[in-house]
């Protein structure tokens, strides 16, 4: 049985800097972020806010939508965070209820 998995994005503020990630445990991967233990580049520029999540069935639905994603022009990106979450609200306080 495969175990679900999410496909995120993490920014520093709205409509900046974008990083799109993969996890299974969100929860945990978001406070990794926060505390700068996650990727370097979230790190660096200190992506702490999470504004996106999508819920896969399985690790490789979710790795392939990381995959196209990562394709797709930022205004793309932007258009499908704002049709969620139009005002960037930070959803780690959501998903730690």
């Amino acid at each position: 049985m495969s175990k679900q998995a999410f496909v995120y994005i993490m920014t520093n503020r709205q409509r900046g800097t974008l990083y799109i990630g993969v996890a299974t445990n969100l929860a945990k991967r978001a406070w990794e972020h926060r505390q700068g233990l996650g990727s370097k580049f979230t790190s660096r520029y200190g992506l702490h806010r999470l504004v996106h999540i999508e819920p896969y069935p399985n690790l490789d639905d979710a790795l392939q939508r990381e995959r196209r994603l990562k394709k797709w022009k930022r205004a793309w990106k932007i258009e499908l965070i704002e049709a969620a979450n139009p005002d960037w609200h930070d959803l780690y306080e959501d998903i730690c209820r």
